[in-house]
């Protein structure tokens, strides 16, 4: 099986370059690639929504994770304060059946297989687009048909006004828990084709907030301790236009020590001492390149990545016979993509894209078992689309091979997982298109899943998942006081076979993995977006999205306890309402954000109950035009009615608190 899998690769990649040289004396630009710009809400086959980067800088959103808050059918974990680890959960599949992209290549992690949305900050992102299912496109990487859905996170791309060579954008915020966070983004035109960019910033926050405590015994106010953060990042891309093609590479650092608050059980508030607290240091870095090119009928795109990741953890509350409780772990990736697309005619397209992925993981766990994952993925699609109808089918290869250093690997796993979507425009007028998609996809354990000391379990199964999802959009536009109305609505089934269940332990760094036999979600997902005209130059955009979710375990063999019932951290009923008036240069935003109850447990009991949460969040800003540039200040007032709450049960989250923006670009 092993020299298969090479072979098929090896293969696959020459096929490509001898295809590639083939046509690279038949330019061409008759060839259209699909695009999603401007039909891509309406039009697309799979769900999508998207944050553009005008309805960032204006949310009351710090990072990538505050601003999914704001997206339907995601739940977002968070753990409280600056620092604390965030993740989202879309459809109830789980955090791992989301790939995250920037840039177009993923973002990995094979240790735990958890995207930390929190360090992504939004000083550098254009634009942030979730697909359920997959991105309806051939000429991308095979990874991007691996997940049940993702999320692409898409930089500033240089623009440059006539005459101008150089870009710059000075920001800084600051606020509560000490929060002060510093930016600069740096964009230069080498050549009318070649630019340069440089983003970074700093964040420091000491963390600490206040937050109600009760139980039958007492109600009080408690300080949250140990949430303080220290996080640098800086990303730098050189990106250089084709004739029908585009070149770019990007380098990205990011380091972050922090504190990790204990669960607030047994009165355990604080650390007995700031040298007893938890803490965690991460530092990661990438260096990617991309090529794209179109030729004639024939375009191809090839991907490369390497990333370096080290995260130390201490936990001085546990004494081993070495000492207090350290650990080092250190992950590699190497990553190589061709992915290649053929135009048949002028309604079909054809497309294969290979990935070979490279991980490791070391650790100085005792009896750590050192493990390394080859991954291969064979992606065949094909797409026929006309002015009315766009199908698109997929099968995905997957070929995975573990091994260890010491005691035994998972084995090697081969799966085949097909896809197929579709989008029909019924009526002359573009305004109304239905949707459907149905996914078959496979999730191989992560690394702590198989192999953490004490933890992980070599016997624990891949997760199976089968989505079906129908929906419809509409889109309308008027003239008179509402300037139009965009509404996208879905209801879906997913079944999961062996769902691996993560839950935190007692820290946010160490979970507990187990598998449910079969989990049953069934949902409903209503996003509605509309412009009015006011009075005058006044205009408000209203936005309301709702999601029902009915996720239960429906296992039907071994133990059957809390079969039927909801799975941990999923609301039946969630949503969120946003609405922006504008006046001129000054702008004002209010969101109110709403969690049904929830369970923290598999067992449904009054003991593992969390209450329904709520917050509103407003803000204030203008836009000031001055001599060299614009400048920008927004004034924010997050959970405005200091409403106590907790996401996760045991870790509070912060009350009322405020933060100030301040923006200059040149």
């Amino acid at each position: 099986m092993h020299w298969l899998k090479r072979f098929s690769f090896i293969y696959f990649l020459i096929i490509s370059v001898g295809v590639h040289v083939s046509y690279a004396q038949t330019v061409m630009d008759t060839v259209s690639v699909y695009s999603l710009q401007g039909s891509r809400w309406l039009k697309s086959p799979t769900p999508v929504q998207t944050l553009t980067k005008h309805q960032l800088q204006r949310l009351n959103s710090l990072t990538v994770a505050d601003a999914t808050r704001f997206l339907s059918g995601v739940q977002l974990k968070d753990y409280g304060g600056v620092g604390g680890l965030k993740t989202v959960n879309i459809r109830s599949m789980g955090t791992n059946h989301t790939q995250v992209f920037l840039d177009g290549l993923a973002i990995s992690n094979a240790q735990n297989g958890q995207v930390d949305l929190g360090k992504f900050s939004l000083e550098n992102i254009e634009e942030i687009t979730l697909f359920n299912g997959e991105r309806p496109m051939l000429l991308q990487p095979a990874r991007a048909f691996a997940s049940a859905s993702a999320m692409y996170l898409t930089t500033s791309s240089p623009v440059f006004e006539e005459g101008k060579r150089t870009n710059l954008r000075l920001g800084i915020k600051g606020g509560s828990f000490g929060l002060v966070n510093p930016s600069i983004l740096l964009q230069h035109k080498l050549t009318d084709q070649t630019s340069l960019s440089l983003s970074t910033e700093y964040t420091e926050a000491h963390g600490k907030y206040k937050f109600r405590l009760r139980d039958n015994n007492y109600d009080t106010t408690a300080i949250r301790e140990n949430t303080d953060l220290k996080a640098f990042r800086i990303e730098s891309s050189l990106q250089r236009s084709l004739k029908n093609g585009l070149w770019k590479s990007q380098l990205y650092l990011y380091h972050a020590d922090r504190g990790l608050p204990d669960a607030t059980v047994g009165n355990r508030l604080k650390p007995t001492s700031p040298e007893l607290g938890q803490r965690q240091i991460d530092r990661n870095i990438f260096v990617q390149s991309s090529f794209s090119q179109t030729y004639y009928r024939y375009s191809l795109e090839v991907n490369l990545k390497y990333a370096n990741d080290y995260t130390y953890y201490a936990n001085p509350n546990i004494i081993k016979l070495e000492g207090p409780l350290e650990n080092n772990y250190h992950q590699q990736e190497a990553y190589l993509s061709v992915a290649n697309q053929y135009a048949l005619s002028s309604y079909w397209s054809v497309g294969l894209a290979g990935d070979f992925i490279w991980n490791k993981l070391n650790a100085d766990l005792y009896n750590f078992a050192y493990p390394t994952r080859y991954t291969t993925l064979i992606a065949a699609t094909a797409k026929y689309s006309n002015d009315r109808l766009t199908a698109q089918a997929t099968i995905l290869s997957t070929f995975l091979e573990d091994k260890a250093r010491f005691f035994s690997a998972a084995g090697d796993k081969q799966e085949v997982t097909p896809s197929i979507s579709l989008s029909w425009q019924p009526f002359s007028d573009d305004s109304f298109v239905i949707r459907s998609f149905y996914k078959n996809i496979f999730r191989m354990p992560t690394f702590n899943d198989l192999y953490y000391t004490a933890i992980g379990n070599t016997l624990l199964k891949p997760e199976y998942a089968n989505q079906y999802d129908i929906g419809f959009t509409f889109r309308k536009y008027y003239d008179k006081y509402i300037k139009y109305i965009n509404l996208q609505s879905d209801i879906y089934y997913n079944e999961v076979s062996d769902k691996i269940i993560a839950t935190p332990a007692d820290n946010q760094f160490r979970w507990i993995m187990y598998n449910l036999e079969r989990v049953s979600i069934k949902g409903a997902d209503v996003v509605v977006k509309s412009g009015w005209s006011v009075i005058g130059n006044v205009e408000l955009d209203v936005g309301l999205n709702y999601t029902f979710q009915e996720a239960l375990n429906t296992t039907t063999r071994g133990s059957m306890y809390n079969k039927g019932e909801q799975i941990p951290y999923i609301p039946k009923h969630s949503g969120a309402i946003t609405l922006g008036l504008n006046y001129g240069s000054i702008y004002m935003n209010y969101s109110f954000i709403y969690t049904g109850e929830r369970y923290s447990q598999s067992a449904n009991t009054v003991d593992n109950y969390l209450q329904p949460w709520y917050t509103s969040d407003f803000s204030l800003g203008k836009d000031f035009s001055l001599k060299l540039g614009n400048a920008k200040v927004l004034l924010e007032a997050n959970n405005l009615f200091n409403q106590p709450y907790e996401v996760v049960k045991n870790f509070p989250m912060p009350g009322r608190n405020y933060r100030i923006r301040l923006a200059f670009d040149y």
